[in-house]
């Protein structure tokens, strides 16, 4: 022990001296001794805290401790240790702290344990954190133990409460941003969502309720108290809005207890006053608390609630004692008058927007403007009320019952007032729903029976009625029992038991004056449909006298104003003052739908359209009308009949502002009110037409056709018109048949209908310029004959039309691009119809310059042949179009187009005359072209701004005035620059004047502005060709060929001429498709143009490259007379040469016809006559050479071998050794059979393949001269060059063919001995082996071995050459399927070519 205490005394006097090493040594010497002693371990902590070992000191101070723990040195080291590491060791200090201030507390030591607790706390604040500041200060809260102790030494409990719940509410805040902040951004979440759960999380763990519940405990200053009495709620308010359902029912109770505690205090916190008011479920506004309310207007004034409850109070309908609900400035501003109404009104108004989310508000609102009679207002704010309702109740938890009934009470009750009927089917499931558990609700009976009166179900409304009447003995539901005892007939009783009610409607407010007026007019009602008679309704002492006393009681009840105004329409012979009735009453009220009617109808008949739609529109917006039919649709009974009306008049308005759109909304929405409304039918049917709905259309107008068959002749002075409205349709949709069998049908009903008549007059032209479009001339000649025919029925009641007249012109227009059926021209009958009626002074417009007029007339040639018949038409067409004006001379614009017309018809006229070579040399061969200059110039005065008219002048001035065409085509862009026609006229003024690079920037850009514009691609093609892009101008023809209209010629003459030379130039053999569709269009050409006989000439010689030889004689044979008869006149040498080629030509496709003896005539005869020709040019040549051979062959297949043979060598001659000639030559020697003439004939041969090594006529007939003379030693050298010719890839299949022959035969003339290896078989493998992708050798291996693989094989590469893949024709298709001699390949051949008979034989 001794040991012990020196070790412990060493240790004291080390540390005294600050030897903290020896005091460590010394201190564990006498814990070695004595391991629990308390100082020890004491004087370690100390000494190890000096040596800032912590932890250890901390353990050596926790030993002591645990040895003595009432002992405070120990506690006071780890104290003193906890302050040296700072926030470190907050908590662990806190709890020392407590320890050592119990111990000075044992031993009464109240400064010292002040001290501690001070020291502590102002520790914590100035080094911890939040939290554990916050810890600190619980040491001074009453659930401390030392707290009771040091009472009155420290700060009051409910300081400390403050700090606390200041720290948490930060805490809070912080922690539910910064949650908020991370959730937000995850995928897919809400951020409403987001909140409420971050809220509900950190305020369900608050402990804010508590802290603000102490502090009211134990604060001494009310004020204090007040502030977290508010804060309390607030927080328990919230808490309640994000709280599960479950849950709300006590935090609930809760929080009404709290707001009822700041109300009696009359505290001016708003949530409490509005939780108090708003949860409060009444039935009645009456049930609230009169001196709650004016209390809260006292504390909160400028309130939205408070101003909707101060004009509530201060209003007629106040439910309350007025004493009881004076408010302190009412006592203040007794002095000041009263509010007026506008003003409370004004006021109201202000306060329910700026409490938009009080029930109460809304609530109190419904119910005045329900009184005001404001019935949309009301409904308006109802539905809000609603909503709020909803919306409160989810976030109370309370349902609210009584409020949401008293809401919809009002709703209802507004709805049957507000649009009637468009809203019952609503106001009648409210009244349901009530009447379901309050079966006797007075309001709920009253709105049901107003509803059935409405639908016109008198007597279940008159039960109902009754029902209520039971509740509440009102007048007004007297009156409206009464009044549906009216309505059923009982005019007597309604009229006594209407004016018994009368006495009790003696008010002087305004709702009773308008009851007494109401009744009062229904009583006249009553007058005036019991005694239906004139004289009944005419006597002012009976209806009359009752309408004007509900007009005098009441200046506002349009019913009345619409009473008064029937009688003076229709008995008082007053149409002015009728009018002013009608007008007061729709003004009072727009769903006084007969006086809107009248008023339709009277703006109607003067043409006042924007007043008619004005009148509609407010119909229709009243909700009267458009909603019967769609109540009518639901199960409410409704029994009345909806009007449709005001939607059909609405819909003219709009289908002459052309809105059409619009019209056919107002037309649709006619006819689901009024289905069989026919007009309703035909407005839509016309809105569907303009607007380019044509199916639509169509259905409209035959449903209104259908109609008018079901309406037993309801309809019949009218019926024919849907059948001409869907002519019309049919017309514009393009199909002009059915449109010409409908206006067919409806003249027959209305032989004399004008409309119709120029209707199916237009149609027949419409249609006849869509077949030429097409490419059919006659039956485009014959619509226009019948349109010619049409019009002259119209000229027999009427011919003074515009359209009539302009038909006539373009009937006669159809037959200049008709030619070829301008037989068909019903001349005698245009004739007739040019002199019937009219002054013929009419026709000397413009004569001066185009010589046409009435004497024109009198000596107009009725063509007996095409020509002169053509020239009929062209010159008819003129007087037409001249008739045309004079008809339109009052209208402005009809004059402009009747002058554009007649320009158009003179330049036709002017195209055709020079057409024509007889016409062509009069005195004034441009008089038609300057008078269309004139024409077009009269349309541009009277309608400069028309871009066609500057482009018709334009074209017109091309060859007259380049300067002035170029002018207007510049002016007709200008008005438009994206018309492609124009921008194609200047491109080509500028290509006839060679200005090529302004001309490929025209039709450029009329390419890009109409791509299928073919005319553009025809000038481009042009502009190629003059460029020498022969190539590029034939892909250009043939794209504007195939893109073109049928009416076009300048694109068939293009695409003809390019084609034709296309195919002189080619070097090597055109497929005959290639022809097909240049002879299409130079038919379709002829059927246009029949006199131009330079295309003429071009068909026939496509007809003889077809092999439509008999074609192509009739139109050569028609050229060489027609030539013939012009050289006898003019004796031209050109006019010889072009007939000497026709006959050369003739000559050339009669031999190909084996008319041989004609073909040689007509060659003899071009050769005679070519033979006197000075000028020996190239296609002089070319004829006589073509006549020669023509000749030549057309001798030698009639036997008559010298002729022929001299053709030959003249032919030779001319030609100069050319080589297909010798081998013509060689063959016709060789033919003839001498000995001398087939070794010229070899002579010839041989000399042509020495010059022409490569010819292979030559070498092949070489090879079969050899063949025939058995001349081995000629076959061996000549096989040599046949041989090389297989090997070539430009040989024509013939050729193939003709090798393999020879081959053939030269091989059996080398192996000629029976029993060796057949020679032909061998050729025919050599022909295989040296072309195995060739049918030819392959076929002919097949046919000699009899053996199945070389005759696949041939099939296999013959499949291959077929078009596009190559040039093997059919029939040598069709051979090489025979050749399997399989009878799926039979069939195939049959098939592939079933002219040939290789095919039928293998079949067999």
């Amino acid at each position: 022990m001794s040991v012990t205490k020196a070790a412990l005394k060493a240790a004291k006097v080390a540390l005294d001296n600050q030897k903290y090493d020896d005091a460590n040594e010394q201190a564990k010497k006498a814990l070695a001794l004595d391991p629990d002693n308390y100082h020890a371990n004491v004087f370690l902590g100390l000494a190890l805290d000096k040596k800032n070992f912590d932890d250890d000191s901390e353990k050596a101070y926790r030993l002591a401790v645990k040895s003595k723990p009432t002992e405070a040195l120990a506690w006071q080291g780890l104290i003193t240790l906890y302050e040296k590491q700072m926030q470190m060791k907050l908590d662990e200090y806190h709890q020392a702290a407590i320890h050592l201030a119990k111990i000075y507390m044992e031993v009464d030591d109240m400064t010292r344990c002040q001290s501690v607790v001070d020291r502590y706390t102002e520790f914590a604040k100035k080094y911890g954190s939040r939290q554990q500041y916050k810890h600190s200060l619980e040491i001074l809260l009453p659930t401390c133990t030392v707290y009771e102790y040091l009472e009155g030494r420290i700060p009051n409990p409910a300081y400390s409460f403050i700090r606390i719940a200041d720290i948490t509410e930060a805490d809070e805040k912080e922690k539910i941003n910064k949650e908020i902040g991370e959730r937000r951004t995850r995928l897919g979440v809400k951020i409403d969502q987001v909140i409420l759960d971050v809220k509900r999380e950190v305020i369900q763990g608050s402990d804010l309720e508590r802290l603000y519940s102490a502090i009211i405990d134990w604060t001494d200053d009310d004020e204090t108290r007040r502030h977290y009495e508010v804060k309390l709620l607030q927080h328990a308010y919230d808490t309640l809005t994000i709280s599960e359902p479950s849950q709300k029912c006590e935090r609930r109770e809760r929080i009404q207890i709290l707001s009822q505690g700041l109300v009696i205090l009359k505290h001016p916190f708003a949530l409490a006053w509005k939780i108090t008011l708003e949860w409060k479920d009444v039935n009645e506004l009456g049930d609230l608390d009169g001196e709650l309310l004016t209390d809260y207007i006292d504390c909160f004034p400028d309130d939205g609630l408070s101003k909707v409850l101060r004009g509530y109070l201060e209003s007629e309908i106040n439910p309350f004692p007025k004493a009881k609900t004076a408010t302190k400035k009412s006592h203040e501003d007794k002095d000041d008058p009263p509010m007026s109404p506008e003003d409370r009104l004004i006021m109201m108004a202000e306060g329910i927007d700026e409490s938009s989310t009080s029930i109460l508000s809304h609530r109190v609102m419904g119910e005045y403007f329900l009184y005001l009679g404001e019935h949309e207002s009301a409904v308006a704010v109802s539905r809000q009320a609603k909503i709020q309702l909803r919306r409160e109740s989810s976030v109370s938890g309370l349902g609210l019952s009584n409020s949401a009934e008293a809401i919809d009470i009002v709703l209802a009750t507004a709805l049957v007032q507000y649009e009637p009927p468009r809203h019952h089917p609503e106001a009648r499931q409210l009244f349901d729903n009530i009447l379901l558990h309050k079966p006797t609700h007075t309001a709920a009976l009253l709105g049901v029976g107003l509803i059935l009166e409405e639908q016109e179900d008198y007597s279940e409304a008159i039960d109902f009625l009754e029902r209520a009447l039971k509740g509440i003995p009102d007048p007004k539901i007297r009156a409206e029992v009464a009044w549906c005892r009216a309505l059923v007939g009982e005019y007597d009783v309604g009229i006594s038991e209407l004016e018994a009610c009368l006495p009790e409607m003696q008010g002087s407010d305004s709702m009773m004056k308008s009851l007494r007026s109401q009744t009062l007019h229904r009583i006249g009602v009553c007058f005036w449909e019991r005694d239906t008679s004139k004289a009944a309704r005419k006597d002012r002492n009976g209806a009359y006298a009752r309408f004007l006393s509900s007009v005098q009681t009441n200046m506002s009840n349009a019913p009345a104003y619409t009473s008064l105004g029937v009688y003076y329409a229709d008995y008082g012979r007053d149409q002015n003052r009728a009018r002013k009735c009608f007008q007061k009453a729709f003004e009072l009220s727009a769903s006084e739908v007969d006086a809107a009617e009248r008023l339709a109808r009277s703006f109607a008949s003067s043409q006042e359209w924007n007043l008619v739609e004005a009148v509609a529109q407010r119909v229709i917006n009243s909700g009267r009308v458009g909603s019967m039919h769609r109540v009518d649709e639901t199960n409410s009974g409704l029994k009345k009949k909806g009007i449709s009306w005001p939607f059909a008049a609405l819909g003219v308005v709009q289908l002459n502002q052309q809105d059409y759109t619009k019209s056919i909304i107002s037309f649709q929405s006619a006819l689901r009110s009024s289905p069989q409304d026919y007009h309703s039918w035909i407005g839509l049917g016309e809105s569907y037409q303009n607007s380019g709905r044509y199916i639509s259309a169509t259905r409209a107008f035959e449903q209104a056709q259908k109609l008018t068959i079901d309406a037993e002749n309801r309809y019949a002075d009218v019926n024919w018109f849907s059948s001409y409205m869907l002519a019309n349709v049919k017309r514009e949709m393009g199909e002009f048949e059915n449109a010409v069998l409908g206006y067919r049908e409806v003249l027959l009903a209305k032989p004399k209908e004008f409309g119709v008549s120029i209707a199916l007059l237009q149609t027949l032209i419409e249609n006849s310029w869509r077949k030429i479009e097409l490419g059919f001339f006659g039956r485009s000649a014959t619509l226009a004959a019948e349109a010619i025919d049409v019009a002259s029925n119209i000229s027999e009641f009427r011919n003074d039309s515009f359209d009539l007249w302009k038909g006539i012109g373009d009937a006669c227009s159809v037959f200049s691009y008709t030619q070829a059926y301008a037989e068909d021209f019903p001349s005698q009958k245009l004739r007739a119809l040019l002199e019937a009626g009219v002054e013929q002074e009419e026709y000397e417009l413009l004569r001066g310059f185009d010589g046409t007029g009435k004497n024109v007339l009198e000596t107009l040639p009725i063509g007996t042949d095409k020509y002169s018949t053509l020239q009929f038409c062209m010159q008819a067409a003129v007087l037409a179009n001249k008739r045309s004006i004079h008809v339109c001379a009052n209208d402005f614009h009809a004059r402009a187009i009747a002058w554009y017309n007649l320009g158009w018809t003179e330049y036709r006229a002017h195209v055709h005359t020079m057409g024509n070579k007889s016409l062509a040399s009069k005195k004034k061969p441009l008089g038609f072209l300057k008078a269309s200059v004139q024409c077009f110039k009269r349309a541009i005065e009277l309608e400069a701004g028309n871009a066609e008219f500057w482009n018709s002048l334009g074209i017109v001035t091309t060859t007259l005035n380049p300067r002035v065409s170029q002018h207007s085509f510049v002016r007709s862009l200008h008005i438009n620059d994206r018309s492609a026609r124009v921008w194609t006229n200047l491109g080509t003024l500028y290509l006839i004047h060679n200005d090529f690079q302004l001309a490929n920037k025209a039709f450029s850009r009329a390419q890009s502005s109409d791509p299928d514009y073919a005319q553009a691609w025809v000038g481009q093609g042009i502009l190629a060709a003059q460029l020498g892009e022969t190539g590029e101008s034939h892909t250009i023809f043939t794209h504007a060929f195939d893109i073109a209209e049928s009416s076009s010629t300048i694109v068939k003459k293009q695409y003809a001429l390019s084609a034709f030379d296309r195919l002189l130039g080619s070097s090597s053999s055109l497929n005959i498709t290639n022809f097909l569709q240049p002879s299409l269009a130079l038919g379709q050409l002829r059927c246009q143009q029949p006199v131009d006989f330079a295309f003429e000439h071009l068909s026939s010689l496509f007809a003889e490259r077809t092999g439509n030889y008999s074609s192509a004689v009739r139109t050569l044979s028609k050229i060489c007379s027609e030539l013939e008869t012009e050289y006898e006149a003019s004796e031209s040498t050109t006019i010889l040469m072009r007939f000497s080629q026709a006959k050369s030509e003739l000559g050339r496709v009669e031999l190909a016809e084996q008319n041989f003896a004609s073909a040689a005539e007509n060659a003899e005869t071009a050769l005679d006559l070519s033979a006197d020709d000075e000028v020996q040019s190239g296609a002089h040549r070319k004829l006589r050479l073509s006549a020669h051979l023509t000749a030549g062959l057309a001798y030698y297949y009639q036997g008559l071998m010298d002729s022929s043979i001299d053709m030959f060598r003249n032919a030779l001659e001319d030609t100069q050794g050319d080589p297909n000639i010798i081998c013509l030559l060689a063959q016709v020697l060789w033919a003839k059979g001498g000995d001398v003439e087939q070794n010229v004939a070899r002579e010839q041969l041989l000399d042509c393949v020495n010059k022409f090594p490569d010819h292979f006529d030559a070498i092949a007939l070489l090879s079969a001269m050899a063949i025939l003379e058995e001349d081995l030693d000629m076959v061996e050298a000549i096989s040599v060059d046949l041989y090389s010719f297989q090997a070539r890839d430009n040989l024509t299949l013939q050729q193939q063919r003709q090798i393999t022959q020879l081959s053939t035969a030269i091989a059996a003339l080398q192996f000629g001995k029976e029993g060796e290896v057949p020679s032909d078989l061998s050729a025919a493998t050599t022909a295989v082996m040296l072309a195995p992708s060739k049918p030819q050798g392959w076929a002919r291996l097949a046919e000699l071995s009899n053996e199945i693989h070389p005759a696949e094989m041939a099939i296999l590469t013959a499949a291959k050459g077929v078009p596009p893949g190559g040039s093997l024709s059919a029939e040598d298709l069709c051979k090489t399927y025979a050749g399997t001699s399989r009878l799926g390949d039979a069939q195939r051949a049959i098939m592939v070519a079933p002219w040939m008979a290789q095919g039928w034989n293998s079949f067999l």
